[in-house]
């Protein structure tokens, strides 16, 4: 899978997906990051990205063409998603990655800073919105490499098996519905329920701290695999 952010900070990106099981999963060729600098593709010697907002207000927004002309030159796949991390945008979730991981092909992320991006950008590329939180942040920067750590280690041959099969927000507890009757009509209200994933434990057996003593539960010692299961 492929993904491309549009940032002024490419390093950032570079670093980070550089590193560990983003790093493995790039040298095994299961995944590729790519960082485009779109401060390359403005037209003036300032090199200036950035311009005052229409109707005033405080901050900078970010300029379209520059963007755009950036994005122009990122080879597309066949199945590409173009995301703009923004505050504003509908919130990423476990599900998102996991629909995004089996359907496209290719990701590419617009990285804003400080007021936002030219609203031109979204429409002209269709673009989704994207925030990962309720929060603001200094930059998209972080959002995008949060997208690309959640989406990435879903792709085949990126991470052990083992390890996405019970985890936080992806096994399924259980499916509990209720019938309801409207006018004669049976309406069924589906609730499905998520499991959080259960706490860990390493050496040593008996953890001191200031004093205290924190044991690992009795049960994980006791040899008895279906009760630890």
């Amino acid at each position: 899978m492929q993904f491309n952010v549009l940032t002024i900070f490419p390093e950032i990106i570079n670093d980070y997906c550089g590193k560990s099981i983003l790093g493995r999963a790039q040298k095994a060729g299961v995944v590729k990051v790519t960082a485009t600098n779109f401060r390359d593709f403005t037209l003036n010697k300032q090199k200036h990205v950035d311009d005052s907002p229409y109707g005033g207000g405080a901050g900078m927004v970010l300029s379209a063409e520059p963007i755009l002309r950036a994005l122009e030159t990122v080879k597309r796949l066949k199945k590409p998603k173009i995301i703009i991390l923004s505050a504003k945008g509908k919130q990423f979730n476990q599900k998102m990655a996991y629909d995004w991981s089996k359907k496209y092909d290719q990701l590419i992320l617009i990285s804003g800073r400080y007021e936002g991006i030219d609203e031109r950008v979204k429409t002209a590329l269709r673009a989704e919105e994207i925030s990962i939180g309720p929060f603001v942040l200094t930059d998209g920067d972080v959002a995008a490499m949060a997208i690309i750590s959640a989406v990435a280690r879903l792709v085949p041959g990126a991470i052990k098996l083992e390890s996405l099969a019970e985890e936080s927000f992806n096994s399924q507890k259980s499916i509990k519905s209720k019938v309801h009757k409207v006018n004669g009509l049976e309406i069924r209200n589906l609730k499905l329920e998520i499991t959080g994933e259960y706490p860990h434990y390493t050496r040593p057996e008996v953890l001191e701290y200031k004093g205290k003593k924190y044991r690992v539960p009795k049960i994980l010692l006791s040899g008895n695999h279906k009760k630890i299961d």
